[in-house]
């Protein structure tokens, strides 16, 4: 009986594509997680046609991971190093073995709680790339956007990339600035850009 039921969920995994760079055409699987919305294909090209010169070399953070696709989007356009943080088990599981089939020696995974981990920033960690792309409906994006900003995770001209449900008033820092915009759906895409 227990059989069944772990096969009949693999048959509910996923996977994503990667749409360019080194490993174009690479499928990785990804876990079928309550919440977890990979980025479509469709908004992933958007978004890495607005990114195109702001990959390579990148230093990347991936907030709301699940999937992993726009990380693992920006080390195939040969970023410098990305950092995926995702709560749940399974799925960060799932990054790390993705992580390893690439043979990628520039990504770790935190499986931590990304409000956790950017409520401080010992470290003095800093990314000029990050992806907030939290569950729907959670009130996450915000404060994730606020937490950025104020514990230091940003270099000065750092590029912020926000997919939330389109109904939400969402209200960056001040001095964050909208470059790009899309509604795509249910989906409102949206780039910034920090200015100190």
């Amino acid at each position: 009986m227990r059989k069944n039921k772990s096969s009949h969920a693999n048959q509910n995994d996923g996977v994503i594509r990667i749409i360019s760079g080194q490993f174009k055409g690479r499928k990785l699987p990804v876990k079928d997680v309550t919440g977890l919305r990979p980025t479509t294909d469709r908004v992933k090209e958007t978004v890495f046609n607005w990114l195109m010169q702001d990959t390579r070399e990148a230093t990347v953070l991936d907030c709301f991971a699940g999937s992993g696709g726009l990380g693992f989007e920006c080390l195939s356009r040969f970023a410098e190093s990305a950092c995926f943080i995702e709560l749940d088990k399974q799925a960060a599981q799932q990054l790390q073995n993705n992580i390893t089939t690439l043979k990628l020696t520039n990504a770790r995974v935190l499986n931590k709680n990304t409000i956790d981990v950017l409520s401080n920033n010992d470290d003095n960690l800093v990314f000029n790339l990050i992806f907030v792309d939290p569950p729907f409906r959670k009130e996450l994006a915000q404060h994730t956007c606020q937490l950025l900003e104020q514990n230091n995770w940003l270099t000065d001209d750092a590029l912020i990339y926000v997919e939330v449900e389109k109904e939400l008033n969402l209200s960056a820092p001040n001095n964050w600035q909208i470059i790009k915009e899309k509604q795509a759906g249910q989906v409102l895409c949206r780039l910034y850009q920090r200015h100190k």
